[in-house]
């Protein structure tokens, strides 16, 4: 693929990617991100996080620069940290889409990211099930759709999601378990970063995009040059123009220090 030698713009995603196991940002990282934006560089965060999971890594970044949260749904300004452009699901798809995976797939709980805040069924990471709530959860739009299942693997939890819901949703995920993330139809990580991009006047043989997961694929796939983590996703070290090292060992790092 063509790219520039040194590119525009950097997207990179975090957990597994650019944060280490524990959720840090290495001082090493950080200085690295610090070099992009010297060099006159723009630097975007794109993440399956919501918002409200990015105080953090804001502070780390001295508050610089911009995060495209919740797989694309949510732009977020890490300046203000304000959401700038929302994506949402609507309530009517939302609500058909849990009523759908309910009727064909047993043991499924569920939780929602809204632009403020988020609900969950009860003890949603112990996997108990609350129908009660479930209702209230799909009264308003969301940004992002969340489904648990305690047994089935996430690659085969996904296609099984994907059959159901995928003309209503776009389902994908980043978690070794067995847990899909949904967007609205259409809305990816590559969705959004290619249209900030445009706005900035930046084509995608400028960019240079790094991540370990299949949500990570479209920006993967959409960027001129796309680095993997040692520690990635078989599908996405097969899909990748380059391997780096596993983000323990700071790998956007070091590419980033010999691109800046």
């Amino acid at each position: 693929m063509r790219s520039d030698p040194t590119p525009r713009l950097v997207a990179t995603d975090l957990d597994g990617t650019a944060l280490r196991r524990d959720g840090t940002v290495s001082p090493r990282t950080v200085a690295a991100f610090a070099r992009v934006e010297d060099s006159g560089a723009m630097l975007v965060f794109v993440t399956g996080r919501p918002p409200r999971w990015m105080g953090g890594v804001a502070s780390a970044v001295r508050h610089h620069g911009l995060a495209i949260c919740a797989n694309g749904a949510l732009i977020y300004d890490l300046h203000t940290e304000r959401i700038v452009e929302s994506h949402l699901i609507e309530a009517e798809v939302l609500e058909e889409v849990v009523a759908q995976l309910r009727a064909n797939v047993s043991d499924l709980v569920f939780s929602v990211e809204y632009e403020a805040g988020f609900a969950h069924e009860s003890d949603f990471l112990d996997r108990r099930v609350v129908e009660a709530q479930a209702a209230s959860m799909t009264a308003r739009p969301c940004a992002k759709l969340l489904a648990l299942h305690p047994h089935m693997d996430a690659d085969e939890l996904h296609v099984v999601v994907h059959d159901l819901v995928g003309h209503l949703v776009t389902a994908t995920h980043s978690s070794r378990r067995g847990l899909i993330e949904m967007s609205a139809q259409g809305v990816t990580k590559a969705t959004a970063l290619a249209a900030f991009a445009d706005e900035q006047g930046i084509e995608a043989h400028e960019v240079v995009a790094f991540g370990d997961m299949p949500n990570d694929l479209p920006m993967l796939g959409w960027a001129g040059t796309s680095y993997a983590v040692a520690n990635a996703h078989p599908d996405v070290l097969a899909a990748v123009d380059h391997v780096t090292a596993a983000n323990d060992e700071d790998g956007v790092a070091q590419v980033l220090e010999k691109l800046f």
